[in-house]
């Protein structure tokens, strides 16, 4: 099979592997047909490397035929639709049961100190091959692919792998009161899920933050209040400005761990190139490492006794927190992996009875695997108009 694997710091490429193949009698085969690129990707080549191993399979964000199923394989069969969920979830043990899962007690990494495993991304999450490949093993076929009907583009059904959970997790964390202000710090394609989703639901006064003229557009197309800079002070007085001078009753940090601008973090990412993995893997372990701008802009943009949703990724382990400042303003704080299967059941009705939150257009560019590194390229140097890249295998 053609696969899109991470052979080093921007570093990938295209290569011909092996055909995966039934471990266990309950993995499915799954041929794919579109797998987006993920913010997170970008992590994979820059401060999360040292994590990565030369051949590793990417990709977190597939769909696709299932192709072979395990003898004890009863939920889905040979030509089913399905979207396969970026966390790997048994869907029977106790966090399961809680809708926590992404912290499947079945795949957690232990060993790492870390949750549930994932699709394509790192020896922290289990190293498992990706889905930005022609075919993918896909364990627990009883319980983790999510199956969809015929007849609709696959656009319409992919992003309920990442980004639609990730995205509604992150607006139900937000807990927006009636009657109140959300703003969205990043406008990548959670953040734009995420002012979507919260239209959707009913929540008015929604704004968002970015300083991609391309991505503005899109937000502002769709009824979002923007605010083109990414500049602390400004951000802040103009959401105070249009709050009677308080802040957002909610904020969702949709931008994570960068290095733009931060002298630390653009060091320790360079260092992944020169500096053996082993040290530089203790390093991520025990050091902060992260640009916490868009945090600070959140805890400071929130209103006393609002609430932070964080759904962007951070990498550092001991990240400093302005904890006198955020106990001084009473903050709720919630963050996580987003529990894929315990925000299916709300979406895909939405997604089968109409496109109210516009994903059939909702992807910038579609690509053959074959041009993968130059959609990560652009993606990650925010060129070309690139918001969301599917790969079409």
């Amino acid at each position: 099979m053609r696969a899109v694997t991470w052979h080093g710091r921007g570093d990938v490429r295209a290569d011909t592997l092996p055909d995966p193949t039934l471990q266990e009698p309950t993995d499915v085969i799954v041929e794919i047909t579109s797998s987006g690129i993920c913010g997170s990707d970008l992590h994979l080549i820059e401060v999360m490397a040292p994590f990565m191993s030369p051949g590793d399979v990417m990709g977190h964000e597939p769909m696709g035929i299932v192709r072979e199923v395990g003898s004890e394989v009863t939920a889905v069969a040979p030509g089913d639709r399905v979207v396969v969920p970026f966390n790997i979830s048994c869907g029977t043990c106790w966090m399961c049961g809680e809708g926590l899962f992404s912290q499947c007690e079945t795949t957690q990494n232990r060993e790492q100190g870390m949750g549930a495993s994932l699709f394509g991304y790192t020896k922290l999450y289990g190293q498992v091959p990706g889905g930005q490949a022609e075919l993918l093993r896909v364990p627990f076929g009883n319980t983790l692919p999510i199956k969809v009907p015929e007849g609709l583009p696959d656009d319409r059904f992919v992003y309920l792998s990442d980004v639609l959970p990730t995205a509604w997790q992150a607006v139900q964390y937000a807990a927006v009161p009636p009657g109140g202000t959300l703003l969205v710090l990043g406008l990548g394609p959670i953040g734009d899920m995420c002012t979507r989703i919260a239209h959707h639901l009913g929540i008015e006064k929604v704004w968002a933050v970015d300083d991609v003229p391309e991505r503005l557009q899109r937000a502002r197309r769709r009824g979002t209040e923007v605010i083109g800079t990414t500049k602390k002070d400004e951000v802040v007085r103009q959401i105070r400005d249009a709050t009677n001078g308080r802040g957002a009753d909610s904020v969702i940090d949709a931008v994570g761990m960068e290095s733009h601008g931060n002298p630390i973090a653009t060091a320790v990412q360079k260092a992944t190139a020169v500096v053996p993995d082993a040290i530089m893997e203790r390093v991520m372990q025990v050091a902060g490492i992260d640009r916490l701008a868009a945090l600070n802009t959140a805890l400071e943009a929130v209103r006393r006794g609002g609430t932070v949703s964080l759904s962007g990724v951070y990498g550092g382990a001991t990240d400093p927190l302005p904890l006198m400042r955020m106990f001084d303003k009473q903050i709720q704080l919630r963050m996580g992996q987003a529990n894929v299967w315990r925000w299916v059941p709300d979406i895909l009705p939405i997604l089968t009875e109409g496109d109210p939150l516009g994903v059939d257009d909702f992807a910038t560019h579609r690509v053959p695997l074959e041009q993968a590194p130059q959609a990560y390229a652009d993606f990650r140097q925010k060129q070309n108009g690139t918001v969301k890249v599917l790969l079409q295998p």
